[in-house]
């Protein structure tokens, strides 16, 4: 949910918001809202929702706001909270509002506990440092809280309750599906010691996408449990449109303004984080990060496309492409980004209906 009002220009981290219009922003959450309804009807399987600060990179500053705005609107598809950054809150908070969902949704939360990235830390005065310490311990004890059917205390070294007992609990038993982010090594290994879904968003190139599945395919079978495809999912920008010119067109333009304002300053702030805190567990995954965010910057678009880290052209092309990221590898959920930087609604729209009649049949069975 970008703020999609301001000028091709960069600025520093935090973006002031001197610049924002909330007239314009409330125009811009209805239109995003009823953009995720009409999802449903064009054969999506989730919708999605996330988390961010201090940016006109995203407006959700709280994703279940919007996941409660879809709860009723919608009856079959899934509500994905890719999601709340469990180290920056309140984890007993997070397994609530969850469970709040779940219920009001008939059961079709899937619960995404990500850890965030690395200028959400500044902007919520979190220690990146903790960041791996904060998301082990709010994971388990979020899933405790969603099992557990009698009262307990927590005693965590990040967090300490006298008593536990959450009211609701969620309808989905155990407890709703788990997605957490998994575009590096260590979260990978992370996401398959949880048993959840891994999630891979703005890949750099499909070798360091499936050198990450393999991690957690591994790190799953030595903790006795099988992925299947359906626990593999990989996000990317996407753009469909009549003809391929029309999309490349169109997604340019909107990624033009994606770079230059919405991740001037984020990036910049993750520079920062990078160099002067423990946000990752190694140096080698501090590296691939940072060599991945240079990368983004400096691919165009054709370099993009050509890597298979976005979607974008006819729905015969994008077809095409589907079939060969898939066969790169071999997930089962592809995440597709459609809102990117100042693309238009119109054409997004479109681009959903055109997936649905001229995409979706080609590719379901995959």
């Amino acid at each position: 949910m970008p703020y999609t009002h301001l000028e091709l220009e960069s600025h520093d981290w935090p973006f002031p918001n001197r610049y924002f219009d909330p007239a314009k922003a409330s125009a811009l959450y209805r239109t995003y809202v009823e953009s995720m309804i009409h999802a449903e009807t064009c054969g999506f399987d989730w919708v999605g929702c996330n988390e961010h600060h201090f940016s006109p990179y995203g407006m959700m500053a709280n994703c279940n706001l919007i996941g409660g705005a879809l709860a009723y609107p919608t009856k079959r598809v899934k509500i994905a909270m890719i999601g709340n950054l469990v180290p920056l809150n309140n984890p007993i908070r997070i397994a609530e509002e969850y469970a709040m969902l779940d219920c009001m949704s008939g059961g079709r939360l899937v619960a995404g506990l990500m850890r965030g990235i690395p200028h959400e830390y500044l902007a919520y005065n979190i220690p990146p440092g903790e960041s791996w310490e904060r998301q082990r311990e709010a994971v388990q004890l979020i899933i405790k809280a969603w099992t557990e059917p009698e009262p307990f205390g927590w005693e965590g070294k990040h967090f300490q309750y006298r008593q536990v007992s959450i009211w609701p609990k969620p309808m989905q038993k155990p407890h709703p599906p788990l997605v957490i982010s998994a575009s590096n090594a260590d979260s990978a290994k992370f996401a398959a010691e949880m048993r959840a879904t891994m999630g891979m968003v703005l890949l750099a190139d499909l070798p360091s996408g499936k050198e990450c599945i393999r991690i957690y395919k591994e790190t799953a079978k030595a903790n006795g449990w099988e992925p299947t495809a359906e626990n593999v999912l990989v996000g990317m920008h996407t753009c469909i449109a009549e003809t391929d010119e029309e999309a490349r067109r169109s997604m340019a333009h909107g990624l033009k303004y994606f770079d230059q304002v919405l991740m001037g300053g984020l990036q910049a702030s993750q520079r920062i984080v990078l160099q002067k805190t423990r946000y990752f567990e190694n140096e080698e995954s501090r590296d691939r990060w940072k060599s991945r965010l240079d990368k983004r910057r400096t691919l165009t678009l054709d370099e993009a496309i050509e890597r298979g880290t976005v979607l974008c052209g006819s729905p015969e092309t994008v077809v095409k492409q589907i079939k060969r990221i898939h066969s790169e590898l071999g997930h089962g959920v592809f995440n597709f980004t459609v809102k990117v930087g100042t693309l238009p609604d119109e054409v997004i729209r479109r681009g959903m209906e055109l997936f649905r009649d001229r995409v979706h049949p080609h590719v379901r069975d995959l």
